[in-house]
C-alpha cells in the first residue's frame, strides 16, 4: 500500500539554530543532551517490552505515568473494571503496526473509541506515544503538541518559516506523512550540526525543546501551571518528554479515577 504524499514543510533555519544552541547550553549542567537521549532510549525499551506481549494493567499504568499529557486524566480507564476495554483498544491500535500506511486509520479508530470532548484530547497523545516509543524506527512522534492541525498549534508552527506565523493558518494535515517528513527534516538539520548517532531520539529532544521554549516564552497561566516553575532550565523539556514519570525510588505518579494523586510501584 502506498503512503500518502508528504507535504512540503517550510521550516525556519534560524529558529532551529536558536533552539538547538539553547538546548545544548541548558542541558550541559545536567549531563548534556546525551543524558536525555539515553533516558529516552530507556523509555522506549520500557514501552517495547510492555507492549510485546499480553498487556498487563500494572505495566500499562507505568507507561502512562511517562506521558505528561495523559497521566493526570487517564485514571478512570485504568480502574480494574475498565482496563479490559482499554487493553482491547490498544491491541487494535497496534495490530498491523508493520504497515505504516494504516497508521492514520488506526489512530482515528483508537480516538473514536473515546468521547470526542476536550476532556479526552489526551487520547491522541496516548496513541502517538504507544506507537512511537513502542516502535521508534517506524513511527515518528505524532503527539498534539508536535502538531495539531485543528487548533493550528504545536512545534510545527513554532519553527515555521514566514511572516506573522502566529496569525496564519498552516495548511498541513496532522497525518503520519507530515510527522515523518518533519522528523526527516529535523534529522537532516541535526546531521548538518554533527549529530550522527541516536538521531531519532535527538529529534525528540530537539522537538520537545521547541515546545518548552514556547511554554517558557509565550505559554499562558494554564501551561505554566501544568509544567511547573521555570527554575530548572530543562524542566519543561523533561516533562514534555515524560522523563519525570519515575522518581529516584522507582515510583511513578498517576491520578486515580477520583482525581487523587496516586503512587504506584514502577517495577
Amino acid at each position: 500500500m502506498d503512503l500518502a504524499p508528504r507535504p512540503r514543510l517550510e521550516l525556519s533555519g534560524p529558529k532551529l539554530r536558536l533552539t538547538f544552541e539553547g538546548l545544548v547550553a541548558r542541558a550541559e549542567e545536567q549531563g548534556g543532551v546525551e543524558a536525555y537521549v539515553e533516558a529516552l532510549k530507556i523509555k522506549s525499551a520500557l514501552f517495547r517490552d510492555t507492549l510485546a506481549g499480553e498487556l498487563e494493567r500494572s505495566a500499562f499504568r507505568t507507561l502512562c505515568a511517562h506521558i505528561a499529557t495523559v497521566r493526570r486524566r487517564i485514571g478512570p480507564y485504568l480502574a480494574p473494571g475498565s482496563f479490559d476495554a482499554m487493553r482491547l483498544r490498544v491491541a487494535r491500535l497496534l495490530d498491523g503496526r508493520e504497515d505504516t500506511a494504516s497508521a492514520d486509520a488506526r489512530l482515528a479508530q483508537f480516538c473514536a473509541a473515546f468521547p470526542g470532548d476536550r476532556d479526552h484530547r489526551w487520547v491522541r497523545d496516548l496513541a502517538a506515544e504507544l506507537l512511537h516509543y513502542g516502535d521508534p524506527e517506524r513511527y515518528p512522534l505524532m503527539s498534539r503538541w508536535v502538531w495539531d492541525a485543528r487548533t493550528n498549534t504545536g512545534v510545527l508552527r513554532e519553527i515555521w518559516h514566514g511572516e506573522d506565523v502566529d496569525n496564519r493558518s498552516i495548511d498541513v494535515p496532522d497525518a503520519y506523512a507530515t510527522f515523518l517528513m518533519l522528523r526527516e527534516e529535523l534529522a537532516q538539520y541535526l546531521a548538518a550540526n554533527g549529530v550522527f548517532r541516536d538521531v531519532l531520539y535527538y529529534v525528540d529532544v530537539l522537538t520537545a525543546q521547541v515546545y518548552a521554549d514556547y511554554i517558557g516564552e509565550r505559554g499562558g497561566t494554564y501551561l505554566r501551571t501544568e509544567f511547573a516553575t521555570p527554575e530548572d532550565p530543562m524542566l519543561h523539556t523533561r516533562r514534555i518528554l515524560g522523563l519525570d514519570g519515575t522518581d529516584a525510588a522507582g515510583r511513578t505518579r498517576l491520578k486515580a479515577a477520583d482525581g487523587v494523586a496516586e503512587i504506584v510501584d514502577g517495577h
